[in-house]
């Protein structure tokens, strides 16, 4: 007779368990930055600090309200910036095109205390679209092909130099593949496992085990064949589960083949609320603390949220951004054109 009980204690208790602890019902949009300026790349340091690159030139740190800005020149030229990574002591920002170079600048937790350039590369078909680090040491940026692969560059010294990876060392990329510099969201890290997403004619996942030494490349079945479709974010909960989300950028409201997610590490994807849900979005994450189930989208269209791995979706603004990082499980910093706002998510 004590069976019965003891079975439904633990079935009730296993059902709560699977429950994702944060159901979001509704978000707050409070703004902290504005200039006429395209900002796609942002990372923050906490609940009240976030670095910030985008174009003419521009990298900043906002300390609560408070803008401390930079412009940075090439000769004569601003630099675009579309990717921005973090260490313990150091903020880098890569600029998009020919030439593209990349920065290092020391924080001392509240103001640059110096800047260097630390990579430099031309060619007509340099394009550079994300940036991120394993860890204080070692960092990874990625851009669009000029000699037959990827443009894959690694750190493995802190940032002082960068080298770009041999074709040899990468999968081939096929004619009209290339990736989105739109949300510096290009490349997922978890652990030593590295992942990087592409579109336009081919729309894949290339994956790599062991922080960049080795590669493969796994298919998707997210639009492609056009210039503008394909995958323009990517991002991991673990080492096994993963989203990627983009669609066609000519037709944002099209929703067929531009979000699906994995449970084998990039191997295969499944396409998820097809024909269902939102259209394109050119950032993705996983809400922290949601056993892999919460997720986020954004983009010019608006903020999207799924509780259940998104299988269904509610759209919580139409107030639309370029790139989202969480600080937390209910916060997270948002970019767009001519803001940054922080976005407190509520249950």
């Amino acid at each position: 007779m004590r069976f019965i009980p003891v079975l439904f204690i633990s079935l009730l208790l296993w059902s709560c368990s699977t429950e994702p602890k944060n159901t979001f019902t509704s978000v707050s949009v409070t703004p902290v930055f504005s200039d006429s300026l395209s900002i796609r790349a942002i990372a923050p340091i906490d609940a009240h600090k976030v670095w910030f690159a985008a174009n003419e030139g521009m990298v900043g740190f906002i300390d609560g309200t408070t803008p401390k800005l930079a412009t940075i020149k090439y000769e004569d030229s601003f630099l675009h910036f579309r990717a921005i990574a973090t260490i313990e002591n150091a903020v880098f920002v890569l600029s998009i095109s020919n030439p593209a170079v990349l920065y290092k600048i020391g924080f001392d937790g509240r103001s640059a205390t110096f800047i260097e350039e630390v990579y430099f590369e031309e060619g007509e078909r340099v394009f550079y679209d994300s940036m991120a680090f394993w860890n204080d040491k070692e960092g990874i940026a990625m851009g669009d092909p000029t000699d037959g692969c990827l443009s894959v560059i690694i750190t493995r010294n802190g940032g002082n130099s960068w080298e770009k990876l041999s074709c040899d060392l990468l999968p081939p990329v096929t004619e009209g593949e290339a990736a989105f510099a739109a949300s510096n969201s290009n490349i997922a890290i978890y652990g030593e496992h590295t992942w990087i997403a592409t579109g336009g004619k081919r729309a894949r996942v290339f994956h790599s085990p062991d922080k960049g030494k080795t590669w493969e490349v796994f298919n998707t079945p997210i639009i492609q064949g056009k210039a503008m479709t394909g995958i323009y974010s990517i991002d991991f909960y673990n080492e096994k589960v993963g989203v990627i989300f983009g669609g066609d950028w000519e037709d944002k409201a099209f929703n067929e083949g531009n979000k699906a997610m994995t449970n084998d590490g990039g191997k295969t994807w499944k396409l998820i609320s097809n024909g269902a849900g939102p259209g394109y979005r050119s950032s993705v994450k996983f809400v922290p603390g949601s056993s892999g189930k919460g997720l986020v989208a954004v983009g010019s269209p608006g903020i999207s949220y799924s509780a259940d791995e998104g299988r269904s979706w509610s759209e919580l603004s139409t107030e639309g951004f370029f790139a989202l990082e969480f600080v937390n499980d209910s916060l997270a910093y948002a970019s767009g054109q001519y803001k940054i706002a922080k976005l407190k998510f509520q249950q």
